[in-house]
This record gives structure tokens, sequence and C-alpha cells, in this order.
């Protein structure tokens, strides 16, 4: 069965692109996208498989 580990992280909307790609380099996928505490900031939530 495959396992997974969980991360979640402040986006900017400024620099959502940027950061995004960052993680997505490391190996992580982009599960979802909520608004933040304030109208500048979004939480993404990312998962990746363990090896």
């Amino acid at each position: 069965m495959q396992k997974w580990e969980y991360a979640t992280a402040p986006v900017l909307i400024h620099s959502t692109k940027q950061i995004l790609d960052n993680w997505g380099a490391d190996g992580w996928e982009l599960v979802q996208v909520v608004p933040g505490p304030n109208p500048e900031n979004l939480v993404a939530y990312f998962k990746r498989p363990l090896s």
C-alpha cells in the first residue's frame, strides 16, 4: 500500500507560481489551496509518496 507524507505551507498571492513550482520541484503534489488568515495569504496542502 502506498504511504504518503503531507505538508502545509503559506502562499503569498503575489508569488504563488514561484512558491508552488518550488514545492513541485521537490516532489510535492498540490492537493488544495484555501484562503489564509488575511486576504494576501493562501494556505497550500501538499502530499508526496514516502520512499
